[in-house]
Formats: structure tokens, C-alpha cells, sequence
């Protein structure tokens, strides 16, 4: 059965590596067009280069502490995981910056073959996050468990599993909160002085951001994104194959209820697969609807594929009990069809809460008629507003799973959520590749008819970004929850073993009394720091990006003042000046925010254990955990589906906006300038800080699990 998972995985890679040479065989276009994607490609090329150099230097810093106090083989995870996920955003970015001028070439043509470009390429970004995850899992388990000997509950597989989640997470919140930053001091910055100072469009060739801009859509919402999904998918799957080892440990089933969300993983590839071909542009010529095909299509297959794979892995009857209550098949197969209608409705109401055509956008654009100010207020109120649905929308998920199957069912819903990744990204690295299309049609001086096919192209893409984000958090949530869930179930196991008679293994863990009542004050100390932490990483985020895009704001208005041929068209604009000083501020202000969710941990714990010792420092630990789950959830769905409404109400000017007494404003109105601003408070708002809000939740809670294995071993 590992070998059929192992076979699926290698599938997604083979059409990736098919969609690739399809996609570098179309039309690149004409000179002009190829010396603009030249200068978007090797601005991040150069970005990804330093951006991993940085983060090698730490990886190895942490792969040799995890050897020195785990194991080798358990470091070794952790290497696979954080190789995996740089070696996935590294590929798709380099398919992106090529796709984009190929995509605007086929916009030349017809507005089909821009999509049909545009989104092979992010379907190549998509299977290799779902078959290099699946992969990564599936092959380190095999090695260990069928040619190193260890059985799949030892200890060494759980830690070395976790440690590859641990990997996947490391590199996952860098390439988040670095091409972040980058993007949008890029966006924020040129937005500022070019349409806002210079009153000239979004990526003239004469504003000295806008190579820089391009490069952050790739660096930022590619690489970053396919990060963020590998390690959501890792995650997931690590999380509930440690959940299984521990709930079906006497199970003679236990092998192959361990693979059975790795079986889910590789049949919803091939449904992935499958879903790709149905994404064709109908004759109403609703592009939203030709993506919506395929994912429907995807998601339907899926169901089938469920099937499949609970007969193979673990068939229809008992495969066990858990506090109790018996598990069946059955049983997981619903709660598996339950994370399906959860990923449709959390992608239903994040298009509604980000599309142009609903009340949310339009109700900004409303309030942009009546000012900048009027316009923050109703942005910051839809962000509030879109939280309410996508939680209950979790809440019902997580209790109609537990009903149906325990925690367990809970992960197995959230691996099935996860199935969906390999569509799911594919929608998200659309975007950036229609938005460097516009930018290059723009910048390249096409036809109008060929911005307008790129513009509806990157209208599109701004939704299927936010749809994405909005997946990624909520998959986010319910897998940290079941990491949660694992860090209490380790420690009860921890401490049953260490108490039994004459035991002589996981001695730390003796006496130890976790009390997780809220009467206990250390368990609301505990809520209380884990609620703090994606505030304050959202404000270290935030304040990062307006570092760096008031570096840029100085340096375009110095050369549009000691190069005044710039707005004439008689002097070049330097683009690389502008990419070199966010590279810099990117790379350095990425490292602190990263390392907050790391070392939270382990601080709250060795603090609150000279304060009150082990039993309360364990309990604080796990309340901080359960915190931060909670706000980070609240504070990523806010501030991601706020910016995109925000973004969309800006482009609903471009085409001309009617407002509630029928006058219409366009493109360089005072409303549209109103939008420009709410704009460049929802950039980083869904693009850095509340993306990089989601692995920060599930890395506060793997080092948690790791803290507690190294408390173990000594």
C-alpha cells in the first residue's frame, strides 16, 4: 500500500514535469516583452537565492541542535521537510516568472489561451506541493519502519515525523514573512508615489517599483504560498498519523490505519489531476467559472477517491475503540466528506466576502465615494464581519467529526481538506502569474484589448488568492487543533509510562499533574500569551512592511526628482535599486517575527517552571496552545479576507464603479484615490502578515510536541 501512495505521489510530479515543458513551449512573445520578464525573473531569482542562504544558515543551526538532543535519524526529518518545501517554492516561482510573459503573449490571442496558460502553470505549482509532501512522508516512514526496523508507534518514527513537519514549518513562515515584506513594500510603496503622487497607472514602465513589484507577486504569493500549503499538508498528515499511533496502538490494523490519510493524500492527487482538464473557459466566458470547474470537478472525484481508500486502508467495519467509543470506517468516510463541505464553504464565503460583484466589496467602493477615511472604517469593518461565517463553518466541522469518530475523525476531515491542496494552489499561483501578465502587456506597451484580457485575468486572480488564504487558515485551524490534541495525548502517555511500576523510562515526566481547569491560573496565563502572539507578530509584520515601503516611497520620489526624463519617457527608471533595497529589508526583517512562534515554547515553559514547576509549566504550555489557535484563527481570516476586499473595491474603479445615486466614477476619480489608500492598508494585511499568521500557528504547536520529546530522551 505504501508503494501505491509512493506511485500517486510520483504521479503529480510527472505532470508536473508535463505541464512545465507545455507551458516553456508556448509563444514567449515579442523582444520588449522578454527583456521585462528577463529583468521579473532574475530580480527573484536573486531575492530566493539570499532569502534561502539565510534560512539554510539557521536550518542548520536547529538540524544540529535537534541531533544533539533527539536523534540523528529525527534530524534527518527535519532536514527532508525544510529541503521539500524550499525545493517546492523554488521550482514553482521559476515556472511563475516564465508563465507570465507566455500568458500575456497568449492574451494577444484570446482570453482563453491566457487562462489556459496561466493556470497550467499554478497547476504546476500545485501537485508538486501535494506530491513532494506526500512523498516526503511516505518514503522517510517507509525507510524507517521497513528498512530501519522500528515499529510505526516507536517513539523514533513519531519525533522523526513531527521533525519533518518541524522542517516544512521553518521554512514555511520565512518564505511567508520574506516575500511578504518584499511584495508589498514593493505594492505599498509604488502605489504611494506613482498613482497616489504621480497620478500614473498601476506598472508603468516609468515607475522605478514596478519590476520590483512584479518580482513580489512571484517571491510573495508563489514561493510563499506553496511554503505555506507543503507545510499545511505535512503537517496534517504528521499530525494525524501520530494521532493514529497513539489511539490504535493495540490495534492489529495500527500499519494501515497509520497510511489511511496517506491513501487519502494519493487518491485526491489523481482527482486533482483529473480536476485540471475541466478548467475550460465556457461560452458565458466567466473565468471564475472555468476555475470553479475544475475545483467542482476535483472535489467530486474526490469523493470517489475517499471511498476507494477507506476500503483499501482500513474497509467499512471496526477498526477500533478510543475512549470507548467504537471507530468505524463508515465513520471516517463521513467525516471525511464532512472536511470536503467544509473546504466548499469556507471557499464559498471567502469569494463572497472578496468578490467585486458582492455586498462586501461593493460596500467599500461605496464608502471610497465619501473619502479615505470612510473607506478604512467600512474595510476594517468587513474584515471583522468575514470572520463570523468561516467559524461557524468550522465550528459545525469540528463538532459533526467528533461525534462521528473523535479526534481522530477531526484529522482525518483535515486530511481530506489537505487532499484538495494540489487544485487549491493552482487556483492561488494563478494569480501571480496574470498579475505579471498585466504588468508586462503594460509595461510592453500592448494593445488595450490585451490589458483588459489580463485585467479580468489578475481580477480573478486577486479572489482565487483570497479563496486560497482562506483554505490555507482554516485547514491551519482544524490541523493545529489536532496537533493540539497530540501534545495532550503525549504528555498523559509520557506520564503513565514514566509512573508505572518500576519504570525506568521518561523519569522527567514522574509526578507530574497537568491541570487544565480554568480555575488553575497558569492555564489562563497560558491563554492569555498564546492569545498575544499572532497580535504581536502581526504588528512586528506589519511595521516590517512599513519599513520597507517607506524605504521605497524615498527612493522612487528621489529619482523621479533627480531624474525628471523618468515622466517624460527620455531617462530609464532603475529597477534595480528598488529590488535590491527590499531584498535587504526583507531578509532582515523576516528573522525575528520567524523565530517568536519557535522559541514561545520553549520560554513560556522553562519561565513558568522556575515560577511554579513542571506540572503548571506543562499546563500553561498547553493552554498557550489552545490560545493561540484560537486568536491566530480570528486575527488570519480578518486580516486576509479584509485585504482582498479591499484590493477588489480598488479594481472595481477600473472599469467604472456606480455608486448608490447612480454616478459613476472611474479610474483617477477621487473615490478611486480613496481606494488607493484602503488598498495599501489591506496589502499587507493579505498578503504578509495574515498569511504568515498560519504557520506560526502550527509551528508554536509542533515545537511544543518536539519540547516535549526532547523532555523525554533526558
Amino acid at each position: 500500500m505504501i508503494y501505491l501512495i509512493i506511485l500517486c505521489a510520483l504521479v503529480a510530479l510527472a505532470y508536473g514535469a508535463w505541464a512545465t515543458q507545455s507551458v516553456l513551449a508556448a509563444d514567449a512573445g515579442s523582444a520588449r516583452m522578454q527583456e521585462i520578464a528577463a529583468a521579473i525573473r532574475e530580480g527573484a531569482s536573486a531575492y530566493l537565492r539570499r532569502q534561502y542562504l539565510t534560512i539554510a544558515i539557521v536550518g542548520v543551526v536547529i538540524f544540529i541542535i535537534v541531533a544533539w538532543l533527539l536523534s540523528l535519524t529525527v534530524a534527518i526529518g527535519f532536514a527532508i521537510g525544510a529541503i521539500l518545501s524550499g525545493i517546492t517554492g523554488f521550482i514553482g516561482m521559476n515556472v511563475s516568472v516564465r508563465a507570465n510573459v507566455r500568458t500575456a503573449q497568449a492574451a494577444t490571442k484570446s482570453l482563453a489561451e491566457g487562462l489556459e496558460i496561466a493556470f497550467k502553470s499554478g497547476a504546476i505549482t500545485g501537485m508538486l506541493v501535494a506530491g513532494l509532501a506526500l512523498l516526503g512522508v511516505a518514503v522517510y516512514y517507509l525507510v524507517l519502519t521497513s528498512f530501519a526496523g522500528y515499529q510505526p508507534n516507536d517513539r523514533v518514527v513519531i519525533d522523526a515525523m513531527v521533525a519533518l513537519g518541524f522542517g516544512a514549518s521553518l521554512i514555511s513562515i520565512f518564505a511567508r514573512l520574506g516575500g511578504g515584506i518584499f511584495t508589498k513594500g514593493a505594492d505599498v510603496g509604488g502605489d504611494l508615489v506613482g498613482k497616489v503622487e504621480a497620478g500614473i497607472p498601476e506598472d508603468d514602465p516609468r515607475n522605478p517599483a514596478t519590476i520590483a513589484d512584479n518580482v513580489g507577486d512571484n517571491v510573495g504569493d508563489c514561493a510563499g504560498m506553496a511554503a505555506d500549503l507543503f507545510e499545511t499538508y505535512a503537517v496534517t498528515l504528521v499530525a494525524t498519523m501520530v494521532l493514529a499511533s497513539i489511539f490504535f496502538a493495540a490495534s492489529p490494523m495500527l500499519p494501515t490505519i497509520i497510511l489511511f490519510p496517506l491513501g487519502i493524500g494519493a487518491v485526491c492527487i489523481l482527482t486533482s489531476i483529473a480536476g485540471t482538464f475541466f478548467v475550460k473557459l465556457g461560452a458565458n466566458q466567466s473565468i471564475m467559472g472555468a476555475l470553479y470547474k475544475g475545483f467542482i470537478a476535483s472535489a467530486l472525484l474526490s469523493i470517489v477517491g475517499l471511498a476507494i481508500a477507506t476500503q483499501l486502508f482500513i474497509g467499512w467495519g471496526e477498526i477500533g475503540t478510543v475512549g470507548g467509543a467504537s471507530i468505524t470506517g463508515l465513520n471516517l468516510f463521513f467525516c471525511g466528506l464532512a472536511g470536503l463541505a467544509v473546504t466548499g464553504g469556507i471557499v464559498w464565503i471567502t469569494e463572497y466576502y472578496t468578490g467585486i460583484g458582492y455586498r462586501p466589496v461593493r460596500s467599500i467602493s461605496q464608502a471610497s465615494v465619501t473619502g479615505h477615511g470612510t473607506n478604512v472604517i467600512q474595510g476594517l469593518a468587513v474584515s471583522l464581519e468575514a470572520t463570523a461565517v468561516p467559524t461557524l463553518i468550522i465550528v459545525v466541522g469540528i463538532i459533526v467529526t467528533y461525534s462521528l469518530a473523535g479526534l481522530f475523525g477531526t484529522a482525518i476531515a483535515v486530511s481530506t481538506m489537505l487532499g484538495l491542496a494540489g487544485m487549491v494552489v493552482a487556483l492561488d499561483a494563478f494569480g501571480p502569474v496574470t498579475d505579471n501578465a498585466g504588468g508586462i502587456a503594460e509595461m510592453a506597451g500592448l494593445p488595450k484589448e490585451v490589458r483588459k484580457s489580463t485585467d479580468a485575468l489578475d481580477a480573478v486572480g486577486n479572489t482565487t488568492k483570497a479563496v486560497t488564504k482562506g483554505y490555507a487558515i482554516g485547514s491551519a485551524g482544524l490541523g493545529a487543533l489536532v496537533l493540539f490534541a497530540a501534545y495532550n495525548y503525549d504528555l498523559t502517555y509520557f506520564i503513565a509510562e514514566a509512573n508505572k511500576e518500576g519504570a525506568t523510562a521518561f523519569q522527567y515526566f514522574k509526578g507530574v499533574i497537568p491541570d487544565f481547569t480554568l480555575s488553575n491560573p497558569y492555564v489562563v496565563v497560558g491563554l492569555l500569551l498564546g492569545g498575544l502572539i499572532p497580535y504581536i507578530f502581526g504588528g512586528i509584520t506589519m511595521t516590517a512592511v512599513g519599513r520597507a515601503a517607506g524605504a521605497i516611497v524615498e527612493e522612487v520620489r528621489r529619482q523621479f526628482r533627480e531624474k525628471p526624463g523618468i515622466m517624460a519617457g527620455t531617462d530609464k527608471p532603475d529597477y534595480g535599486k528598488a529590488v535590491d533595497i527590499l531584498t535587504k529589508a526583507a531578509i532582515r526583517e523576516m528573522v525575528v517575527p520567524s523565530l517568536l512562534p519557535v522559541l514561545a515554547p520553549i520560554v513560556v515553559y522553562f519561565a513558568i517552571y522556575w515560577i511554579a514547576g513542571k506540572s503548571e509549566a506543562f499546563s500553561a504550555v498547553g493552554a498557550m496552545l489552545l490560545g493561540v489557535i484560537v486568536t491566530g484563527l480570528f486575527v488570519a481570516i480578518s486580516m486576509t479576507s479584509g485585504g482582498g476586499a479591499w484590493d477588489n473595491a480598488k479594481k472595481s474603479f477600473e472599469d467604472g464603479f456606480t455608486d448608490a445615486n447612480g454616478q459613476t466614477h472611474y479610474k483617477g476619480s477621487d473615490a478611486h484615490k480613496a481606494s488607493v489608500t484602503g488598498d495599501t492598508v489591506g496589502d499587507p494585511y493579505k498578503d504578509t502578515a495574515g498569511p504568515a499568521v498560519n504557520p506560526a500557528i502550527k509551528i508554536t504547536n509542533i515545537v511544543a510536541l518536539l519540547l516535549l520529546a526532547v523532555l523525554a530522551h533526558h
